[in-house]
């Protein structure tokens, strides 16, 4: 089954090896995947690659990273949110990134919404994706901004939109290639 989890370090091994199957497949990865901030004014950045993250102090380092991001004073960079990062696992096996943003900035508005996944290629169609989201409505409530969460799709991108809409995803519009849903958070 399907669980949401914090980042942790007993997932290295599989999510190197999902990192390998999504850099493969040159697809866009949401929830998990942006590891390169450039410094900028008030925050230092940081770089992970691929290779670095085979070592085990700076995994650890980007786990810790990973999991302080939902709190206020995190460092981040400028009009970034909150985020809490949950990880997709069956197992000890990761399978996928889900990010909760806390709040919308007009970016997120506009095409990243509160709420971004992403599932390791192999692991697709097997509905790891719709009981993630369907748990992230509920970590989500009282966590955002309001009674609803805002999550996008690319329009061509068939699967995420059938998981939205699933899990109640009202279609508000589109906007630049991205598809817009609404759905209500849910109280545990």
């Amino acid at each position: 089954m399907t669980r949401l989890v914090a980042p942790h370090l007993r997932h290295q091994e599989s999510y190197l090896t999902a990192s390998d199957e999504f850099l493969a497949s040159r697809e866009q990865r949401d929830g998990d995947g942006d590891w390169v901030h450039e410094p900028e004014p008030g925050y230092a950045g940081f770089s992970f690659t691929r290779e670095s993250l085979r070592d085990p102090e700076e995994f650890a380092r980007f786990v810790a990273l990973r999991r302080r991001a939902r709190d206020d004073d995190a460092p981040r960079r400028h009009a970034w949110t909150p985020v809490t990062f949950l990880w997709m696992v069956v197992g000890d096996e990761y399978v996928g990134s889900m990010a909760i943003r806390h709040r919308l900035t007009d970016r997120l508005l506009e095409e990243g919404g509160h709420i971004g996944y992403s599932v390791r290629p192999t692991a697709r169609r097997r509905g790891h994706a719709s009981r993630a989201l369907a748990r992230a409505l509920v970590l989500a409530h009282g966590v955002v901004d309001g009674p609803s969460v805002l999550v996008t799709c690319l329009e061509e991108n068939v699967g995420s939109r059938a998981v939205i809409e699933g899990n109640g995803g009202e279609y508000e519009d589109s906007r630049n290639g991205v598809r817009r849903y609404w759905i209500p958070t849910r109280p545990a």
